[in-house]
């Protein structure tokens, strides 16, 4: 049990990671440190080597990254590669040297192949190379789990890493220019809705497929790996259910309560075809079940974004 333990969470400011630390304080845990990137530049093997002696963690979740929707993987791929491998590789090395008794690492449904078989099953993870547009971001945290997995063969590190589908939810990116495709969506249809807008421009043609899970959920299963699962096997996080990108803008729509058309823009990219997950390898090996209808989430997030938008912060 994770009760007692002290805990580092990277990442844990931004949006997937301090709704990990929240799940982490509802079970009861009161050592958590969160680091910044001001005092502990992961990038810089010597930042994450202080981190873990100021800290002196018993668990480290790995959840920093350098992440963003296909426009920002497109223009900074060199950028997203370099920083995600380089903070991922230098801090598990540090974790084994610190002696970290257990490492829960996040990987991303961009590691998969462009064309695996839908649902993706975990086993899928090297049959191929993945969509170009986010590669190089995919490719760096593939590298992760050969290395945790090495560590364990190697030296008997406890290092699990969990792969999570497309997250969304309260508190997420709702920057135009580098957000993921829900917060974009309902932050361009709460601006048309409120100019009275007849149309909204939408990359691609809306016939790909995604399959999204709630944050809260996300934050959950990996607080349950953490106390519940030590192989090291890659585990899919997500709940096995796809839409179609024209349907996704069609219930954002819905929820935000914008009337006006759809234009789709297909001379941009579509990303990769189709994304659902096999989810049953994290049923069967530590229970986890997403509890969050897309409708449910989407109506939360877009009561969240609301609030934000009346206090002149969206």
């Amino acid at each position: 049990m994770l009760e007692g333990k002290r805990i580092v969470v990277t990442g844990g400011s931004g949006f997937m990671g301090s709704h990990v630390v929240e799940a982490l304080q509802r079970r009861g845990v009161r050592e958590i440190v969160v680091p910044r990137k001001r005092d502990y530049d992961l990038v810089d093997r010597e930042g994450c080597r202080r981190l873990l002696a100021d800290a002196k963690p018993d668990v480290v979740f790995h959840l920093a990254a350098r992440v963003g929707g296909i426009g920002a993987n497109r223009e900074n791929p060199g950028l997203f590669l370099y920083e995600n491998a380089m903070m991922g590789v230098q801090l598990i090395e540090e974790c084994r040297l610190a002696g970290v008794k257990k490492l829960v690492i996040a990987g991303t449904i961009c590691a998969y192949p462009k064309f695996a078989p839908v649902p993706f099953r975990e086993d899928e993870l090297w049959n191929g190379y993945p969509e170009e547009t986010n590669a190089p971001y995919g490719v760096a945290k593939k590298l992760l789990l050969v290395q945790a997995q090495a560590y364990r063969q190697q030296y008997g590190m406890n290092a699990i890493m969990l792969f999570p589908v497309n997250l969304y939810g309260p508190r997420d990116n709702f920057d135009l220019q580098s957000s993921h495709v829900i917060p974009a969506m309902i932050r361009k249809c709460m601006t048309a809705r409120d100019q009275g807008a007849a149309e909204v421009k939408l990359w691609g043609d809306g016939s790909p497929t995604r399959e999204f899970l709630y944050v809260d959920d996300c934050a959950e299963a990996f607080v349950l790996a953490a106390e519940k699962y030590d192989d090291p096997d890659p585990v899919n996080i997500g709940t096995g259910h796809e839409i179609t990108i024209r349907d996704l803008a069609t219930q954002i729509a819905e929820a935000v309560g914008y009337k006006g058309r759809f234009v789709w823009d297909a001379s941009q990219p579509n990303g990769q075809p189709r994304r659902c997950l096999d989810v049953t390898r994290a049923r069967e090996r530590f229970g986890f079940v997403a509890k969050t209808s897309l409708a449910e989430g989407l109506r939360k997030t877009v009561a969240w974004a609301e609030q934000q938008r009346a206090q002149g912060a969206l």
